[in-house]
């Protein structure tokens, strides 16, 4: 019996996030596997050499290269659609691939990018240094002020690119005003949604144009394996990014992939454990450091933005400390269980100190208009029991004398 290969996007489109998350995608083979299948080859072969020539014609439905198609990463790119709620995306070898790409397929010399002035440091690296090497214009505002991103626009300006909530700080953009603003003006919208994920938060239903992902994030959800995303239109994906990455190579392994196709089963699960544990952490710490940063506590500057596009907190927080870094860097060594770690999404607690990890690159000068001081340290709250993670944090806090 001849197995369906693929899925009829008239049933799919009406499936629920959470089927959509297990199923979106799913190709079987003629064996009927139940689990995905990995593919795990560089290349394919053909029945004769016209199909080889129909293929790479593009007159031939079929896979040429893994640089270009493979099975596994074909269905990943169609779930993380499907979840987005975008025609397409295409998948890369890490976060800051889809990240580079998302911009650099799009941009060429002579443009202007505004950008939100609180990003990961590798982010604010591509619009302070690599965009300027090739010509390309940037200003820095700052995130939450939608008429600075008005004030900011030139007529060369090509693309908006912010991160919501931001890493580290936890700023949150107005969505739907600032992407009203871009579409307003003819330019495009690129929105790391990595710290929220479609589970919590969906950009394109405020308007934003394209949306990247660090999929190691997550959507992987354990640490295993580095991976990214971006999503957008048909016409986007296949007529501006699909040309740049097919010949630049950002590509994504079908291990790591299969791995990310598990990730997404249960990310629903994990994102809405992990934020009522998170919003129970937070609780805890607001009452002994001087500042904690967290979307769903009600003294979050922008809470009520916050919860009017997410649909829970999310994972992650900022705290402050009073006494720099080492008031940080003693309360991370008296940590027990919450390991110190510069990734987030994990389904273990993780902490970091972003002055001194992922925003080190970074001048000073930088961090301070960032919002980043030297005591001020990123949680990642995972599954574990949240008294748990109070406990070791109070026992911790306790060692640095708070």
């Amino acid at each position: 019996m001849k197995r369906k290969t693929g899925q009829d996007r008239s049933i799919t489109r009406n499936w629920r996030p959470a089927t959509r998350a297990v199923r979106g995608g799913t190709a079987r083979s003629e064996w009927g596997e139940t689990s995905e299948a990995m593919f795990l080859t560089s290349g394919y072969s053909y029945d004769c050499a016209a199909d080889a020539a129909a293929r790479f014609a593009g007159e031939q439905v079929g896979m040429t290269y893994s640089r270009l198609q493979n099975p596994t990463v074909e269905m990943l790119e169609q779930r993380i659609a499907l979840i987005e709620g975008a025609e397409a995306a295409r998948c890369m070898a890490s976060g800051m691939a889809a990240m580079t790409a998302a911009l650099m397929c799009q941009l060429a010399a002579g443009d202007h990018v505004v950008a939100a002035r609180t990003m990961f440091g590798s982010c604010r690296w591509l619009t302070d240094t690599l965009l300027p090497r090739f010509g390309v214009a940037t200003t820095i505002v700052d995130g939450p002020d939608s008429q600075a991103w008005a004030d900011a626009i030139r007529p060369e300006t090509k693309l908006f690119f912010f991160e919501t909530p931001a890493n580290p700080t936890l700023d949150v953009v107005d969505l739907a005003a600032v992407c009203g603003i871009a579409r307003k003006a003819g330019i495009t919208t690129v929105v790391d949604n990595a710290f929220a994920t479609a589970a919590l938060q969906r950009p394109m239903e405020f308007g934003a144009d394209v949306v990247a992902y660090s999929a190691t994030k997550l959507m992987d959800g354990q640490g295993r394996v580095l991976a990214g995303a971006v999503c957008g239109t048909e016409d986007f994906i296949n007529n501006t990014l699909l040309p740049f990455t097919r010949n630049t190579g950002p590509t994504l392994s079908p291990f790591n992939a299969w791995v990310v196709l598990k990730g997404l089963e249960t990310l629903d699960l994990r994102v809405q454990r992990q934020s009522e544990n998170a919003l129970k952490v937070a609780t805890f710490l607001e009452k002994r450091v001087p500042r904690v940063l967290y979307p769903a506590l009600a003294s979050h500057p922008q809470h009520m933005l916050a919860m009017r596009q997410m649909d829970a907190g999310g994972t992650i927080m900022a705290l402050h400390l009073d006494g720099g870094r080492a008031s940080a860097h003693g309360l991370l060594d008296g940590l027990s269980l919450v390991d110190i770690s510069n990734n987030i999404g994990d389904s273990r607690s993780l902490m970091t100190h972003p002055s001194s990890t992922t925003h080190a690159g970074l001048s000073a000068e930088t961090r301070t208009a960032m919002g980043i001081d030297e005591g001020m340290l990123r949680l990642n709250v995972g599954l574990e029991d949240p008294e748990d993670v109070i406990a070791d944090l109070d026992a911790a806090l306790t060692g640095i004398g708070l």
